[in-house]
Order: C-alpha cells, then sequence, then structure tokens
C-alpha cells in the first residue's frame, strides 16, 4: 500500500500542466482508476488523495476544462468527495492548525488545551451492534483525534454489565468501525480496570465519599424524586466496607446492596443525587469469567479510566449534559489527572429505533433477521440497504460537533447517498413478473440481435450491457394499461413503436388497480425507429425474452414504528408497523446474472437497488431498494 500511495504522490506532478492538451491523459488514466472508487488507495485518505487533491486544485485549467464541466464523471465524484469530507485534513498542514474549515459544519469549538495533545475515545457497551446514533459519535471521536488535531483514538469497551454482553458484539463493533473508516490507535476494555475500581471504590468509602445502600428500586426512585437521604446515608464506614464484602463474594445478601456516591442529595440536578457506582451480579463475566461478583456503573468507570488512560477530551452526545458535573465530580474526589468535556447533538430520525434494548427485542422475537436487517438504523443495516460509507461519512461531518437536537427527516440522509451511487450505478431493465405483457413487435429483425451499450449514458467508462432486440418483448402492465390505441412510444434504449392492438382478460381477481379494467395479455407493436424520440409522452422498458432472462426479487421496506418519536410510556408492541416488507417478483436481463453481492445498480424507471443476493446455481436475484430522499 505504502509503494502505491508513494506512486500517485508522484503522478500527480504529471497534473500540474496548464495545457488541457497535456493533462487530459494523465486525468483519463486518474478517472479510469476512480470507477468505483471513493479513494485513490485503500479504503481510507491517504497522502496520494491529498497529493492529487491539491495538485488539481491548483490546477484551474484541470478543473474547469475537466472536472466542472464534466468530461471527467469519476475525478469530478471523487475530487467534491475529498473537498467535502477531507478538506480540513489536506489544508491542516499548510496553515495553522483550527483554523477555518469548510465542512458544512463547524470544527472551531474552542476545546481547551488542545496545544498540549489530543486523545479521544470511543466507549461503546458491547451489548449490540453499533447504530447510526453511535457512527455519528464514532466518526467525529475520530475526526478530533486524528484530523483535526493529529492526536490518538481509544476504543474502549465498557464492558461492565455481564447480563448483557457478548463477545460477538465487540468483533462487530470494531469490524463496523472500520467500515466506517474510524482509526482508532488503541482497544482497551474497562474490565482490565476492575482491580484498580474496586479499590479506588474501597477508598471513597473509607473517605467517607461512598455508602453501601439497600433501598428497593421504587422507593429509591421515589427518594431521588424527592431529594430525601437514604437511611444508610450515613452508617459506619466498618458497615459499609462488610456490605461492600458481601457484595464482592457474589453472596445472596450482597445481591442485595449497591454502593452509592455520597454527593448532593438537594441538588437540582438529578445525577448529583447519590447516583449508584457499584452493583453485585453473580453471572460470569464474558472476559474475566467468575473472577469478579460485583461491577462498576459506566458513570463511575468512565472518568477513571479516562484519567487512567491519557484521555484529553472526553466527546459524547447531548445526552450526557446533567451528567458531566458528576463525571467532574468523580475527577476531583479521587484527585484524577483533569479530562475536558464536550457534547455533541445524537442523530435521531423520525419512526426509528435506537435503544438497544428496544433493537435487541425485534431480533430476539424475530421480527427482523438481524442485527443487519436493512429496515434497522444499525451501521450494517443501512449499509446493507445501499448506503455508502462515503456518504455516510460526508452526513456526519456535514452535522458537525454542534449541540443543537433535532429529529431529523431520512430524506437529506439518503439524498446525500443519491450523490454518490448516482455517477457509478449501472443501469438494467427489469419486468414485474405478475401480469407481465407479451408483445409482438412487428419490423423487428428475423434474427435475434445482440448489442453492446453503456452500462451507464453519462459514465462510459463503467464498461458496456448485452441487449438483445427481437419480435418477442414483455412489458410490465402498468404501462400496457397506459396506451391508447395507435400511440406512438418509445422502448427505451431502441426507438419508437406504435401501439396497434390489444388483447385482454376480464379481470376477475382484481389484480389490477380498478375492477372495471381488463388485464391486457397481449400487444402488437409496429416499430418505428424513424419516429421523434423528443415527442413521445411515454418512455418504458422492455425486456426481449430471447434470452436468458434472470429471475429477482426485488425487496422494499417500510419504518418498523408508527409515531415519529416515541415516548416513555409507549410501549414497543403498540408502535410497531404492522407490515414492513414489500416484495415484487421480476425478470431482469441477462446481465444480471454476472452482478456480485453489494453491487449497487438502477433499474431503469425503478430506482436503485443493493443487490443482497447474486445469482446462484441458477436460483433467484434478491436486490433492496435504496431510498434517493424523495418523499
Amino acid at each position: 500500500m505504502d509503494a502505491q500511495v508513494e506512486e500517485w504522490k508522484q503522478r500527480a506532478e504529471a497534473l500540474k500542466p496548464t495545457n488541457p492538451k497535456q493533462v487530459e491523459g494523465p486525468l483519463s488514466e486518474l478517472n479510469d482508476h476512480l470507477t468505483l472508487r471513493s479513494y485513490i488507495v485503500g479504503y481510507n485518505l491517504t497522502d496520494a488523495d491529498t497529493a492529487v487533491w491539491t495538485t488539481l486544485k491548483a490546477n484551474h485549467v484541470a478543473t474547469s476544462a475537466f472536472i466542472k464541466s464534466g468530461r471527467m464523471v469519476n475525478v469530478a465524484r471523487w475530487f467534491n468527495f475529498i473537498a467535502d469530507t477531507a478538506q480540513p485534513a489536506i489544508d491542516l498542514p499548510t496553515r495553522a492548525k483550527g483554523g477555518a474549515v469548510d465542512e458544512g459544519a463547524s470544527y472551531d469549538i474552542g476545546l481547551p488545551d488542545t496545544e498540549k495533545g489530543v486523545v479521544t475515545r470511543f466507549p461503546p457497551e458491547p451489548s449490540g451492534y453499533l447504530h447510526i446514533g453511535h457512527a455519528k459519535a464514532a466518526y467525529l471521536n475520530y475526526y478530533f483525534a486524528h484530523v483535526k488535531y493529529d492526536g490518538k483514538m481509544i476504543v474502549r469497551f465498557d464492558d461492565t454489565n455481564p447480563s448483557k454482553e457478548k463477545q460477538e458484539y465487540e468483533d462487530s463493533i470494531l469490524e463496523d468501525c472500520k467500515l466506517l473508516g474510524v482509526k482508532y490507535d488503541q482497544v482497551t476494555y474497562t474490565s482490565d480496570y476492575f482491580q484498580d475500581l474496586y479499590e479506588r471504590c474501597v477508598q471513597m468509602i473509607k473517605d467517607r465519599k461512598a455508602y453501601a445502600d439497600d433501598t428497593p428500586q421504587e422507593q429509591l426512585r421515589k427518594e431521588r424524586e424527592n431529594r430525601i437521604e437514604s437511611s444508610h446515608r450515613n452508617d459506619s464506614v466498618e458497615d459499609n466496607l462488610a456490605h461492600f464484602e458481601e457484595m464482592k463474594k457474589g453472596s445472596e445478601e450482597g445481591t442485595r446492596w449497591f454502593v452509592r456516591a455520597k454527593i448532593d442529595m438537594s441538588s437540582n440536578n438529578g445525577a448529583m443525587r447519590d447516583p449508584a457506582i457499584y452493583r453485585c451480579n453473580p453471572q460470569a463475566h464474558h472476559r474475566t469469567g467468575s473472577t469478579w461478583k460485583i461491577y462498576p456503573t459506566y458513570d463511575f468507570a468512565c472518568p477513571i479510566v479516562d484519567s487512567i488512560e491519557g484521555v484529553t477530551h472526553a466527546l459524547r452526545t447531548t445526552e450526557y449534559n446533567d451528567r458531566d458535573p458528576q463525571y467532574q465530580w468523580f475527577i476531583t474526589a479521587l484527585s484524577l489527572r483533569k479530562v475536558h468535556n464536550w457534547n455533541f447533538s445524537r442523530m435521531n430520525f423520525i419512526r426509528t429505533l435506537l435503544s438497544k434494548r428496544k433493537l435487541t427485542k425485534l431480533v430476539d422475537s424475530g421480527k427482523v433477521w438481524g442485527w443487519d436487517d436493512p429496515r434497522m438504523a444499525t451501521v450494517r443495516g443501512i449499509h446493507r440497504r445501499g448506503m455508502t460509507i462515503p456518504a455516510l461519512q460526508e452526513f456526519i461531518l456535514k452535522q458537525g460537533p454542534s449541540k443543537n437536537i433535532n429529529l431529523m427527516d431520512w430524506t437529506s440522509f439518503w439524498a446525500t447517498n443519491k450523490k454518490f451511487i448516482d455517477p457509478v450505478a449501472a443501469r438494467y431493465t427489469a419486468v414485474e413478473t405478475n401480469n407481465k405483457v407479451t408483445c409482438t413487435v412487428m419490423g423487428a429483425p428475423e434474427a435475434t440481435r445482440t448489442e453492446d451499450k453503456d452500462v451507464h449514458a453519462k459514465n462510459p467508462e463503467l464498461g458496456k450491457k448485452k441487449v438483445v432486440f427481437s419480435k418477442n418483448i414483455i412489458l410490465d402492465q402498468a404501462d400496457a394499461q397506459s396506451f391508447a390505441d395507435d400511440e406512438e412510444i418509445t422502448l427505451m434504449n431502441w426507438g419508437n413503436a406504435i401501439v396497434r392492438k390489444k388483447s385482454f382478460s376480464m379481470n376477475p381477481l382484481n389484480l389490477i388497480k380498478s375492477s372495471d379494467q381488463k388485464l391486457i395479455t397481449n400487444i402488437e407493436l409496429e416499430l418505428h425507429l424513424q419516429g421523434d424520440v423528443k415527442t413521445t409522452a411515454k418512455k418504458v422498458t422492455w425486456l426481449s425474452t430471447d434470452q436468458e432472462l434472470v429471475p429477482i426479487t426485488l425487496y422494499d421496506f417500510d419504518f418498523l414504528i408508527t409515531k415519529d418519536k416515541l415516548s416513555e410510556d409507549d410501549q414497543l408492541e403498540d408502535v410497531l408497523t404492522e407490515v414492513t416488507e414489500f416484495k415484487t417478483e421480476a425478470l431482469a436481463d441477462c446481465n444480471v446474472a454476472e452482478l456480485k453481492k453489494g453491487d449497487i445498480v438502477q433499474f431503469d424507471r425503478k430506482g436503485f437497488f443493493r443487490i443482497d443476493q447474486p445469482m446462484l446455481h441458477g436460483g433467484s436475484v434478491q436486490a433492496f431498494q435504496i431510498p434517493t430522499g424523495k418523499k
């Protein structure tokens, strides 16, 4: 990879000439290279992108004559993507850090003490797969550490709840971080610090800054709401240590108790009203086994481990606003090295579940296919639906580290994605199997003819596809229903034809929208290639049946829940959408048999799709429709 980067840094020199004839060849090579690529080398920004982008940016002849004009589609897509998502990383070496940034959001948020170095962390609990909310937290922590300040980022698993956590989730989180382009320097675990955390809790008890409590949960909730001190708040150090020891043993008595920090029960901030910091759980831990029966809470462990590991800035979502004073209280109470807090808004979308508990329930109940279900707002789910990683990165960066909280519509999210897939998605044809209409094309060649056509009319670099022409073709029923007698229509990628004769059958099963309509079974078309395609009102897709048509299932999906925003009182079962999966059986042109899993294509007049299951051993292809931001 290093050799490839060096090669492209050298090739950037060929892009400096301002003579169009001299620069056209090297630009054409770059354009070919960038077909289906987001970056010049690998899957993340490298010095290859930096060198080439800065060279082209300085060459106004190249940008105006070949990029802005649309002559180099792939170079233009890549150039704009780098400008939108990575320009700050490119510009930093040539200007003072902290200068103006142009990503659609301000990244000059006034983080203190950055001159002393920046270390961020992303601390997910391994109790589920990453969702879209986590994606923003992970990517912004990476961005500030590696792009904005050339620092360090830690991924630390907050593995303090053995009842919910699995190795499977840890593995998936690291894989998703790599998928997102999140570069981390170190992977750590809160469980590595269990002994240290235990000793610090003991010290807090001895210093009368923590105490053991066995108040029942409902009573505890009411006491905290009403700012009533626990009856155990002033128990002796000896009693508190004895209870903590029972918790450590995991005895029946120990499971009744938990430890609370003694902060301020009169505070207006509920997070400061003596929060729990340790609980007993005899269940085996997936990393430490049965060594421990007690586990720290996230709020207790996080500031301690942040300080120990050298984190300088704890960047997290605004749901932690009220807990920042608590975080700093632990730092002071335990005489720890200072860590700065900064909170940014989480990405919240309408009709979207981001609660791990609710997502887990959907998976366990079989309501969805798994954590990577295309209806799920997990990183894997939206990627499987067809969201590209460069588009996701751009969307996150444009949201930025703002604290403004809002409920977003998915339209802008998917519209961002369309900008990336439209220039590179190959075009194919599919006709719905149900009630397809057989047509005879008079004037077509007697012998079947095959021609090679551009797979994308505006991007010839993507290659060719086979288009088969013959007298025998099929059309969608909906198109046929719209034809008037003797109407001139356009057969896309062929030419005009005139509707001469239609054959009907009755519609006893209401297979079409109106019960008084008849089902069209056959049509005779008369080819009229001298006709002007610009004058026809209907441009329709078609397929010759004299080819190996590919059976394909086209999937579309609805939101999993019916409400834009759930309230605390909503029960999941009451807000689930009854039907969320829609399947259309179709036949596709012969080229579709060669598609691979993950390919993103467009079926003309049907939309963009991601191939989820390619054609295997004569089976059916499965494809998921990709939203494009249109309502």
